[in-house]
């Protein structure tokens, strides 16, 4: 008897195995956050044992909803690498090592490569200089569709590069992406966008470029919107476990009365350690690896 089919290209289909970094293995210790947490831009200082009864708490979560978590190793490659979606992102050919737009986090598509090889999951390639990409631009909106947000993490090279890999029978749109609060700021795609649904997604319009919004509302797409309030509290990064079914961060109360009105089961985590502080949704935190296609 075998298992069901297996995708990579989606966002949105039952999650059945996904990729972690625990915070005792990005973080090390007091000392290592103490000397790194202001050059990476944390808004405030992560406490350690906080944050890794967070990981422990979202893992369970996790494991409660059915999927297999897998872990990456510990790593003295900066806590940023807590971040794990954004080193790579996955097609059904493999993995594609991205090129970080941040320069503090260079060494991190190198560690997801190494641990790919361990975990049986193939690397297509990866993108080279001049080329940047990061995991967090690039959504599924459905299995030939990718959408990448052009902007400071991901630019025109690697996009061009992106292309060429995944080949004609993927259509890759790009999204230019604000300004928002500069270079330095950690904006991507999906702080403002994830789906929900193949005809479901999650959005602050406010910052939506025109055509690409009108491009969702003619695939058909309801948009559940994020109150202006919430935005900033990243009530718009939400995990995808299956169709309808989310994990957000805890907080945001109008976000999820909204989504639970569009039909959604909402499951929250506690982050204010591994998420808040450093700006990194539940999206952020996970690299699915498998999904079960329909």
């Amino acid at each position: 008897m075998t298992g069901p089919a297996i995708t990579w290209q989606s966002d949105v289909a039952p999650l059945c195995r996904v990729l972690l970094k625990h915070a005792r293995d990005a973080f090390l210790g007091p000392r290592r956050i103490d000397e790194q947490w202001r050059a990476l831009g944390y808004l405030a200082v992560p406490v350690y044992d906080a944050a890794c009864r967070e990981s422990d708490a979202l893992a369970a979560l996790l494991e409660r909803l059915g999927v297999v978590v897998e872990w990456m190793p510990p790593e003295d490659i900066g806590m940023d690498s807590i971040y794990v979606r954004d080193a790579s992102l996955v097609c059904d050919g493999g993995a594609i090592a991205c090129r970080m737009g941040k320069a503090a986090r260079a060494p991190e598509p190198d560690a997801l490569a190494r641990r790919y090889a361990g975990l049986g999951v193939p690397v297509l390639g990866a993108i080279e200089p001049p080329g940047t990409l990061e995991g967090g631009d690039a959504v599924w909106l459905d299995s030939a569709t990718l959408v990448v947000g052009r902007g400071y993490r991901t630019n025109d090279a690697g996009l061009e590069q992106l292309r060429a890999m995944l080949g004609h029978g993927v259509d890759v749109i790009d999204v230019p992406l604000p300004h928002w609060k500069g270079p330095s700021d950690v904006f991507h795609l999906m702080s403002m966008l994830s789906p929900l649904a193949e005809d479901l997604v999650l959005v602050y319009s406010r910052l939506l470029p025109v055509p690409f919004r009108e491009l969702l509302l003619r695939r058909g797409m309801t948009l559940v919107e994020v109150p202006e309030p919430e935005f900033e509290s990243m009530a718009c990064n939400v995990l995808a476990v299956a169709p309808r079914v989310a994990i957000a961060l805890d907080g945001n109360p109008e976000t999820r009365r909204r989504m639970r009105t569009a039909g959604v089961e909402v499951h929250t985590y506690v982050g204010q350690e591994i998420s808040a502080k450093g700006c990194g949704g539940p999206t952020c935190l996970a690299r699915p690896l498998e999904r079960e296609r329909s």
